[in-house]
Order: structure tokens, then sequence, then C-alpha cells
């Protein structure tokens, strides 16, 4: 989460909490879908991506409040990569859980994981604790002082398919009700998840870019040469691999807001539902959606996902 910036139509980087004016440079292409029989799992399986090592600063991980998080280390690809995990309630019970993944850079995790932001702004997905499900912030491929490097949007997603297996086998955990969540980049990183796996009950992607290419080339840490290198990353071409719940939501002011419409014009997949809340930004849209998904994550313990939500009850808290 160190250092964070998003993309806006896949081109305005914010750095930090502050807001940065648009460029005037026009949002990327809309990614032309793959043939519906091609999954991005399958497109994924014997490609060699070519990553670029960048120098970055390997910072520790920071030491979690011990009531709130237990910093734990889990077996993916690169080796032992760091997360921080509610501790066990002792109460008896398998719970919930939800694996979150931070905007900006998503492969790092720091103190923003339990210090809640304003109502503006609040970035910490602190609604799902406090409500008893159980949270899983995952470091991924070269943050922190973790092994590998960053792939950008690439291996990462081995990276959060482990952590959930991780998780999964957590005693006090329910394996069938591990859902999974992300805000910005770590939206569209878990879009890609969803479009590899079915692993999760559902998944819930907040402010994703369709084409990755709209960021800029110094988050793009890859052979940019290559056109398959953007193909493989860009969540909007690989809508049909979907099999499990989705949900893509995006503010209509100051958002991503064309990103998500390219992707509802060209999906044909019912298992995708996106969106739009009017009145809310990139930001706000998280604190009043992440409250309402977590009260229905409590009553969704049937045998299959039965969430669903309406325009209506994501607008009220913007007074639309």
């Amino acid at each position: 989460m160190k250092s964070i910036h998003f993309a806006f139509l896949g081109i305005v980087v914010l750095a930090g909490c502050g807001r940065d004016a648009p460029s005037a440079k026009a949002p990327p292409p809309i990614p032309v879908p793959e043939s519906n029989t091609t999954t991005l799992t399958q497109a994924r399986q014997g490609f060699q991506t070519k990553p670029i090592p960048r120098k970055v600063a390997k910072d520790p991980v920071a030491k979690p409040p011990a009531q709130l998080f237990r910093l734990v280390r889990y077996d993916a690809p690169p080796g032992q990569l760091a997360a921080y995990l509610t501790p066990d309630p002792k109460d008896g019970k398998k719970h919930p859980a939800i694996i979150w993944i931070t905007g900006g850079d998503s492969n790092t995790i720091d103190q923003g994981c339990w210090q809640e932001g304003p109502l503006q702004n609040d970035q910490s997905a602190a609604a799902y604790r406090k409500t008893g499900i159980v949270m899983m912030f995952p470091s991924l491929r070269g943050g922190n002082d973790n092994p590998g490097i960053k792939e950008a949007f690439f291996g990462e997603v081995d990276d959060i398919l482990a952590a959930a297996d991780y998780l999964g086998k957590q005693a006090y955990v329910d394996p069938a009700r591990i859902y999974l969540g992300g805000h910005s980049t770590g939206g569209t990183l878990v879009l890609l998840v969803a479009e590899c796996s079915e692993r999760f009950r559902a998944v819930f992607s907040f402010g994703p870019v369709n084409n990755v290419s709209g960021y800029p080339t110094q988050y793009l840490t890859f052979d940019l040469s290559n056109p398959r290198e953007l193909d493989l990353r860009s969540p909007g071409r690989w809508l049909h691999s979907i099999k499990s719940p989705v949900f893509v939501f995006e503010g209509t002011v100051e958002s991503n807001l064309h990103a998500l419409q390219a992707m509802a014009r060209n999906s044909t997949n019912a298992n995708v539902k996106f969106l739009p809340v009017d009145g809310a930004d990139h930001f706000n849209v998280l604190a009043p959606t992440n409250r309402l998904i977590a009260e229905r994550i409590l009553r969704d313990d049937g045998a299959k996902c039965n969430l669903a939500f309406t325009d209506e009850e994501l607008r009220k808290p913007f007074g639309r």
C-alpha cells in the first residue's frame, strides 16, 4: 500500500491521499475480447513473462497491532511471502474471510492496513474485521522484503491464489466462504484473479481498469514491446473466463467509470455485475459500500452465494 498511486481512466495518477489534475492524454483503447473458447488460464499456460527488475526499497513489514492482526508467512511460487491475518478469535467457530488487495503498490503491506482513513477515503476496508469477518492482507512478490520481483498483474495472480490456500487451512476459517476484494490497482488485480480461478465465493473489484496500458510505464515492469504481455494483464479482454460471482463497483465522479462502462458493454457474462455508484467517487465509494458488503457476507451462509446489490442502496449514502 506504500506510495499509493491510482489510475483514473487508465491515465490519471494520484499520489498518497492527494489528487493530481487529470492528464490530457486520451484513455487507452478498449481491448478486443479473446475468443470465448480460450480462458485466461489457458492463455497464460506456457507464457513466459519478461519482467524488468527495478530498484526498489526493500522495507521490512511493519508489526501490526496484536489485537487486530498477526504477521504470518505463506508459501507462494517465489517463496514465503508476508501477510497480515486476523488472529484466531478462539470461539470454536469457522468464520467467513476476505483477502483484501490494496490500491497503489499492491505488492506491499504497511500500517495503512489497519489505520483507518476518513470516510471520504478509507482504504483500510476495516468494515470487514469490525463485523467479525477474518481479514488477510497478503503482500506479493517483490514487495516489502519478499523474494521475487514485481511482475505487475501477472505472477501476482498466483500469489493471491496461494494466499487463499493458506487462509483456507486456518482452523477458524470457513474454506467455503472465502471472498476476495481490492481497490484501484488492487481492483484490477482481483478481477484478473477471478478470471483465472473460481476459488472465491465472490469477488469485489473497486475501480479497476480494463486495459493496463493506461498505467504510467514506470508501473508496468515488463516488456512493453510484446503486445501479449499487455493482453494477459488486461481484464477487459477475459471477462468471459469468470465463473464465480463478481461485483465491479466504481463512483461516477472522478473515477475509472469509463473502464467500468467499457467492460459492461463488452461483457455477456451473467456472473459479472457492473455497479456504477451515482454521486460517489473513486475513494469515498469504499467505506459505505464495504460496510454493506460486510453485512451481506454475514448472512451469505447458504450452500451457494446469494449476494446481490441494488443501485438504490448503493447510492443512498451519497444522497442520490
